[in-house]
């Protein structure tokens, strides 16, 4: 019996088998495809989600394979601006970049991960039925060998839009379609275009994107359209698009290009939905399943990636003694959906909207702009902001019964927020914080002249590190996603309450 059933082998439950598994659970992953889906949806990975994968150890892996350095040309009307996407000059993150990787390349990083501890993901094996009436959840799974019945502690839908964990549980799937659809095709490309870079257009028709990503030929085409008649599930690559219909987004773009070859389209219904909620008893969402928005910013893989650093640590570390730890998972991530479609939603509206307001903007007054869009882009705090804003700076647990404070803090994060990566002073060497936590479990922070009576009675979970350049008797205790989950300015007085509202000790 595993601690934890993983229902779909995407980023989100890779990710989140990999975390439970690093801090101590047993768990499997099904997914109902007989191969992996290579054509990629997703893009770009920002640098919070590689600063929640790093303690996993796949981070080096992912940017092996990535593109940190990736040029644009925007075509805005008749002109075209080059742009340099690279170092961003991004404050507090050992990643101040934007970082260009496949979904597929993410994927199979996160497979190998897991072969490599011993995890196999499971395929063609499908979730028909989650029976709640026991103790535990009683999921019934269909594969070519007939079918089975497994009982494990815990399921967690990553299984898509269409999630069956999520109509098990009865949650209610909140939003509705876009009227807008998404264009997905691998071409061959015949004209003019700049190799080797990503090609922007914004006109009055909605945006088109070309990206050189050689997966299924030398170009990724991502563009926008209204919605067609179609009943395929949302999220989903769908059927194919005729070569003609690709051709005519290429020309309302005002590209001088023609599709030579292309071996390999889909057309991608969308909609905006935030499930009711994350948690049924021991049935969870992450990824899609709990969210689902337009591509806009990319923040759909990204987003998904972090609830499964949420979730992942507190299935491993949770028993029935702390249904306090697991019901933080939907009041700190549902929150955080809800921000993250907020922002898809605006960012699709100006993008793709047939409304006259965002049809002028890209047609009319971008291509009047376009002299001063590179003397913008030469400014690093403009170009940081940007890049910052789409990797969930926002993204807090104030509230969380996770994040306790004890005394009066000054200076410095608070419960709840992003440890930021800073320089210290640990052990007589300078070292980075990210560094310092880069590994799973709860990592203790103590100041100069803290002092900890209950280090003796630390378990394996929690690593100490002794910060020389922090004076006073300040203690931070950092959370295995890396979020500031207790901090003291005079000691350890609640330290145990709070390891063991974790589970911890």
């Amino acid at each position: 019996m595993s601690d934890v059933l993983v229902v779909g082998a995407g980023p989100t439950g890779l990710t989140l088998a990999l975390q439970a598994h690093e801090h101590g659970a047993t768990v499997r992953v099904v997914d109902r495809r007989s191969e992996a889906f290579r054509r990629s949806r997703a893009m770009i990975v920002h640098s919070r989600t590689l600063e929640c994968l790093r303690p996993l150890g796949v981070t080096a892996a992912l940017l092996d394979r990535a593109d940190r350095s990736p040029r644009a040309q925007l075509h805005l009307g008749s002109r075209v601006v080059d742009v340099g996407l690279g170092e961003a000059a991004m404050r507090g993150t050992p990643y101040p970049h934007l970082t260009m990787v496949r979904q597929a390349d993410v994927e199979e990083v996160l497979t190998e991960a897991l072969s490599r501890r011993g995890v196999e993901v499971e395929r063609g094996v499908e979730l028909d039925a989650v029976d709640m009436t026991g103790e535990q959840p009683r999921a019934t799974l269909t594969s070519a060998g007939g079918q089975e019945l497994a009982t494990p502690r815990y399921v967690v839908g990553c299984d898509g839009p269409a999630s069956r964990v999520r109509n098990a549980a009865g949650i209610a799937w909140d939003g509705g379609p876009y009227r807008q659809e998404i264009v997905l095709a691998d071409i061959e490309l015949e004209g003019g275009l700049t190799p080797d870079v990503l090609h922007v257009v914004a006109g009055r028709a909605g945006l088109l994107f070309l990206f050189a990503l050689g997966e299924g030929a030398t170009w990724r085409l991502l563009g926008t359209r209204p919605a067609r008649d179609g009943d395929q599930p949302f999220g989903q690559p769908g059927e194919a698009v005729p070569v003609a219909e690709v051709q005519a987004l290429i020309d309302d773009a005002g590209l001088e290009a023609q599709v030579r070859e292309m071996p390999w389209s889909a057309k991608v219904r969308l909609q905006h939905r935030v499930a009711r909620r994350f948690r049924h008893g021991p049935l969870f969402l992450a990824g899609d399943a709990a969210h689902t928005h337009s591509p806009a910013a990319a923040q759909g893989m990204n987003t998904g990636i972090i609830d499964a650093v949420n979730l992942g640590w507190k299935l491993a570390y949770a028993d029935h003694s702390r249904a306090a730890l697991l019901d933080s998972y939907d009041h700190e991530r549902r929150p955080a959906a809800r921000q993250a479609l907020a922002l898809t939603h605006t960012v699709f509206f100006a993008e793709a909207s047939t409304h006259p307001l965002p049809q002028l903007v890209r047609g009319r007054v971008l291509p009047l702009l376009a002299p001063l869009i590179p003397v913008m882009l030469r400014q690093p705090r403009a170009m940081a902001a940007v890049i910052t804003l789409l990797s969930q700076p926002w993204v807090r647990y104030p509230g969380s019964t996770l994040s306790v404070t004890d005394g009066l803090l000054t200076r410095g994060p608070r419960p709840g927020d992003r440890l930021p990566d800073r320089v210290v002073t640990c052990a007589g060497r300078q070292a980075r914080l990210h560094d310092l936590t880069a590994s799973p479990g709860v990592h203790l922070l103590l100041a100069r002249e803290a002092e900890c009576a209950e280090l003796g009675l630390l378990g394996p979970r929690v690593t100490v590190h002794r910060i020389d350049s922090w004076p006073g008797t300040g203690i931070t205790a950092v959370r295995p996603d890396g979020h500031v989950g207790y901090r003291s300015a005079r000691g350890a007085h609640a330290l145990t309450d709070w390891l063991e509202i974790v589970g911890a000790t």
